[in-house]
């Protein structure tokens, strides 16, 4: 990995944070390549798990234990507030908004996001003798193939294209379900899949396994609690297929994940597993016994049962033998979907005491929990406070195989393996991270400084946006250390500090890349 001079000056001068000392490295297993397994929950708060939130009205004993047994970082983020960017960006390691999709989510019908020739985290593991398999949520765009007697829908004429070509949307009656999509999670990497199209409140509600659809969604749901503003047991109007169960989503993604596991135990061979469970986005529908489960309503019933599920996946690998030497990363895609009459509701921070909440620009959109556990690598009860990003998957993997990553390959995305081992003066420190809302304002984030380009949360919390008054900021500057809720706004105080922050963002989108 190359390093420019700038960088090298700027790692120098950076105040280095001590990452705790539990986090060493004991044991030696260097010659045998280890398992692993990439947890993803979808719209989990930082505050929903009580390792991180003391005080939450859920209960998640499985992920705590993970924490536990391992390291957890207490400054991590997506680099985007929603969905499709981010999982975008965990395979790929490159920012979204450098991709097709500069800004906003796909759909169930949505063109292929991942560009063809582009390196993920399974095809570079694929190439170094790993079985791969993706098992859950896809939400990064499928080519469906259309009916011979209709015309093509191509950018130039589909119903819904955003400015970069790519086709969000096409009319279901044209697709020809009974042919597999021309591209898929097989086209990057992965040996198996077993997914949904998008989330698991957009059509079509229907599995897909290796590319090709179980059942062919040609029954109409009407959706469900439209009018409740996608919250509870929402979903939209769509297809799916016949007998579509909602609430046993997350329990088959588990019970594909164990056959999985199961599988690979006679294989020798090292395997990943990216498991991008569907929950606890909406539909809030646990299963009966989750039901009153916890103290808050029924999307803390789901979170506890994410839990529950995750602690089945970590049941196995121990059974199976595998856990000496399995790498296990645990994180959300986002911040959750939780507004303010709801924290008054159930007296239950799922931000915990960070300000807004999924898609927008404050922190509560986009820090999240993120947990690795290592045994023989990592030693228990660890906790940083480096600040890092989903990106960094990609190079951490490769960091773990001792290989490089090519300069088109992985562009934002730094190896985090000396902090997971305890070597923080090893680690090659990103000059800055930069972070998205779901309408696309960006945040520019170095030390413990905190920009964004705009006014309002840029998502779903009040006001979105608003124009400046005079005399007043365009912008937003935090300082997180000393106020980490973002209650005081200290554009106008520190000019030099914007321009610092801004100009990195300007050189990343000229150079198209951070590293």
């Amino acid at each position: 990995m190359k390093e420019n001079k700038t960088q090298i000056l700027l790692l120098l001068a950076y105040p280095i944070m001590s990452c705790n000392l539990a986090a060493q490295v004991q044991g030696n297993n260097e010659n045998k390549a280890p398992n692993i397994i990439f947890i993803l929950a979808d719209d989990l708060g930082y505050g929903d798990v009580t390792v991180y939130n003391p005080q939450a009205k859920t209960s998640t004993p499985n992920i705590d234990r993970l924490a536990s047994q391992g390291i957890r970082f207490t400054d991590a983020h997506s680099p985007s507030a929603v969905s499709t960017p981010t999982r975008y960006g965990i395979l790929t390691g490159r920012y979204c908004w450098r991709s097709r999709l500069p800004v906003g989510v796909l759909n169930g019908y949505s063109q292929s996001l991942i560009e063809k020739e582009r390196t993920t985290v399974a095809s570079l593991l694929k190439r170094n003798g790993y079985t791969t398999a993706v098992i859950g949520k896809w939400h990064l765009g499928l080519d469906w193939v259309q009916k011979q007697d209709v015309k093509y829908v191509s950018p130039a004429d589909a119903a819904e294209v955003n400015n970069s070509a790519i086709v969000k949307s096409i009319d279901p009656s044209i697709i020809d379900f009974s042919i597999p999509p021309s591209d898929g999670p097989l086209n990057h990497g992965f040996d198996y899949s077993f997914i949904l199209p998008a989330s698991l409140d957009m059509p079509p509600y229907s599995y897909l396994e290796n590319d090709r659809l179980l059942a062919l969604p040609d029954e109409l749901t009407k959706g469900n609690d439209l009018d409740k503003g996608s919250a509870g047991a929402f979903w939209r109007v769509g297809l799916m297929a016949k007998g579509f169960d909602f609430e046993q989503v997350t329990p088959t993604f588990t019970q594909k994940a164990i056959s999985f596991l199961k599988k690979q135990s006679a294989t020798g061979k090292p395997f990943f597993l990216y498991l991008p469970y569907s929950s606890p986005h909406t539909p809030w529908m646990p299963s009966a016994e989750y039901n009153g489960s916890s103290k808050a309503g029924q999307y803390g019933d789901f979170v506890n049962m994410v839990d529950a599920e995750v602690g089945k996946v970590l049941t196995t690998l121990t059974e199976m033998g595998f856990d000496d030497n399995t790498i296990v990363f645990f994180a959300s895609d986002n911040g959750p979907f939780w507004k303010p009459d709801f924290i008054e509701k159930y007296e239950h921070r799922a931000a915990y005491i960070y300000r807004g909440m999924k898609a927008d620009a404050f922190e509560g959109g986009h820090r999240i929990p993120f947990i690795v556990r290592w045994p023989g690598k990592i030693k228990p009860d660890g906790q940083c406070p480096e600040p890092i990003m989903l990106t960094n998957l990609l190079a951490t993997c490769a960091g773990i195989l001792n290989k490089n990553l090519s300069e088109n390959e992985g562009e934002d995305s730094f190896n985090i393996l000396p902090l997971l081992l305890g070597n923080t003066s090893e680690y090659e420190r990103p000059e800055a991270l930069i972070q998205q809302s779901s309408r696309g304002l960006f945040v520019i984030r170095k030390g413990d400084w905190k920009i964004i380009l705009g006014l309002g949360s840029g998502g779903f919390s009040k006001p979105e946006s608003y124009q400046p008054k005079a005399g007043e900021a365009p912008g937003q500057l935090f300082n997180l250390k000393e106020d980490p809720s973002e209650t005081k706004n200290l554009y106008q105080q520190y000019p030099e500090k914007v321009e610092e922050l801004i100009a990195i963002l300007k050189k990343y989108k000229e150079t198209g890349r951070s590293r």
